[in-house]
């Protein structure tokens, strides 16, 4: 797959447990079963997905955060770091205040995730540039968008997710009609698509769509993406 395309793994944290995701309905998301790893405990799956993979940056879903508006579970994410050195993480924990985004990269734990759907204006995205990641989030057709920022581009920082809640763990494929959408809008950005990924067979075809990279979960939990399909050639 090459160097220049990034798999990066996904966890997604539940009452400090990994859960598995599946078509986006988070409430009914049950702890992880994985060969990987034994048990749900956040630093062992990370590290497992980090190695199957041999990745460079790791996902992070805090859903209690991001549902409910708790704070981040940010012992749960230090567990992950020292399970995984030398990884880049991305925490997605509904960040929509200035204060919570500048402790995150104050205390260099993780790069913050900005999901439109947890925006209520576009102030934060556009403060923050690319010290930050956002996350265009749809489900199916409905963008979920309270702030409107799928339309602002020219706000955009250089790291965006194409985030598909209703393909995650679902095997329906990437959603290539999206990814080019967002392509259209914004060619010069680094785009990752999330949700839909089956094999090797849909990251070539995000690769020649212009992805920079998929966000994958299930795939690499089955086997169907291991290290070896991702080395060059």
């Amino acid at each position: 797959m090459g160097t220049s395309f990034a798999v990066i793994p996904v966890i997604d944290l539940r009452h400090g447990r990994v859960v598995r995701a599946r078509r986006g309905e988070r409430h009914s998301y049950a702890p992880i079963e994985t060969p990987l790893a034994k048990g749900s405990d956040p630093g062992a799956v990370a590290a497992a997905l980090v190695d199957a993979v041999e990745a460079r940056i790791l996902y992070l879903a805090d859903l209690d955060a991001i549902m409910e508006g708790t704070p981040p579970d940010l012992a749960s994410v230090a567990d992950v770091a020292r399970a995984c050195p030398g990884t880049t993480l991305w925490l997605d924990a509904g960040f929509a205040e200035a204060a919570g985004v500048e402790a995150l990269v104050g205390g260099g734990l993780a790069r913050p995730v900005l999901g439109s759907e947890s925006q209520r204006d576009a102030g934060l995205v556009r403060t923050c540039g690319s010290r930050a990641v956002l996350s265009l989030d749809s489900r199916g057709a409905d963008r979920l968008d309270p702030a409107g920022i799928h339309a602002r581009p020219e706000i955009w920082p250089d790291d965006v997710i194409v985030m598909t809640l209703a393909r995650i763990g679902a095997d329906l494929g990437p959603d290539l009609d999206g990814l080019a959408q967002v392509r259209a809008s914004a060619p010069r950005a680094r785009l990752y698509a999330a949700g839909g990924v089956r094999g090797p067979a849909d990251l070539a075809a995000l690769r020649e769509a212009g992805a920079a990279g998929a966000l994958v979960a299930s795939a690499i939990h089955d086997g169907r993406i291991t290290a070896a399909d991702l080395a060059d050639g």
